[in-house]
């Protein structure tokens, strides 16, 4: 497996300077979308009931990449470096798109989903950066100690280029989109539902481009990368649900917290690995860039798979849960 996986770390992804532009654009269109569900009352109304947000922000932003951490450490022996800084980086992004519509699938709180996506989409902007700054430097410190004899290339990521690019396909298209909903609501609830749609269908569209020009590769190393990915998306699921029971939450607030700690925003990290400023092309991150585009791939389908069983709970719309 850690050979396999050495293999892949030295393996330059097919995805040119044109290719990131149309990503780039893709993501910040999706998070347009998101944002026009989004509305200013979302915010305010955290301060009203600030309990089950504060519980949902820290699993997200704090437990998540501490986890991961924690997980990537006790995998250190059988995973190489970038591998590792992969599920750091991922786990140090805000939810993903789609956790609002799983949410509600679940029977879970969809005001608590909606408010916390933004708070992750606004708290990205500054928490994104700093968590993959601290914590992949945690792993790359653990990684060095645990095997000296190893040459490891380190990897220099300055946080302001990061923030720039958040800001540029995250926090630009967030605030146009809380503007063009609080001006044009209308028009905003005809266009919504059509956005989601459109944006998940973008998102399928990238990840269908990146595992068809490296094909070849994907396919000899899938096997290795889905256990990984597998293994982490649950335990996050995990985490999100027994963090939020931990605090006395209800099971409508449990299984919200638990999606929006479990599906992560990977289109962004994807951003981040192909933007030269940040990663310098010279340095191959193959384990870092499958293992954020597998868990593109994997979370929606593991995050249906969840919703739709805890739907099975309560077939009663109006039933409360406990």
């Amino acid at each position: 497996m850690f050979e396999s996986l050495q293999a892949l770390d030295t393996v330059v992804i097919d995805f040119n300077a044109r290719s990131q532009v149309f990503l780039n654009i893709a993501i910040a269109f999706i998070m347009f979308g998101v944002a026009l569900e989004l509305k200013i009352e979302h915010f305010t109304n955290l301060l009203k009931n600030p309990k089950a947000p504060i519980v949902g922000a820290i699993s997200q932003f704090i437990m998540m990449p501490m986890l991961t951490v924690g997980l990537a450490i006790l995998l250190k022996d059988y995973i190489t470096l970038t591998v590792g800084l992969g599920m750091v980086i991922v786990a140090s992004c805000p939810g993903g798109n789609i956790s609002n519509f799983m949410c509600s699938l679940a029977k879970g709180n969809v005001a608590l989903s909606v408010s916390l996506t933004a708070i992750s989409d606004l708290g990205a902007l500054i928490l994104t950066p700093l968590n993959f700054a601290f914590w992949g430097n945690v792993f790359v410190q653990f990684y060095r100690t645990s095997q000296p004899g190893d040459l490891v290339q380190p990897l220099f990521i300055d946080p302001v280029h990061v923030f720039i690019t958040i800001f540029w396909i995250l926090g630009v298209p967030l605030i146009l989109g809380l503007f063009v909903n609080k001006k044009f609501p209308v028009f905003t609830s005809k266009i919504s539902i059509w956005m989601k749609r459109a944006s998940i269908l973008i998102f399928l569209i990238i990840l269908a481009i990146i595992f068809i020009k490296n094909f070849d590769i994907f396919l000899k190393h899938i096997k290795y990368i889905f256990l990984i990915v597998l293994v982490h998306n649950a335990l996050a699921f995990l985490l999100g649900y027994n963090f939020a029971r931990l605090f006395k939450l209800g099971k409508k607030e449990r299984r919200t917290i638990s999606i929006e700690t479990g599906i992560q925003n990977s289109g962004l990290a994807l951003a981040l690995l192909f933007n030269p400023k940040i990663f310098d092309p010279s340095i191959a991150v193959g384990g870092m860039t499958f293992i954020a585009a597998w868990w593109g791939a994997w979370h929606i389908i593991s995050g249906l798979t969840l919703a739709s069983y805890w739907s099975g709970f309560n077939l009663e719309k109006d039933k409360p849960l406990e």
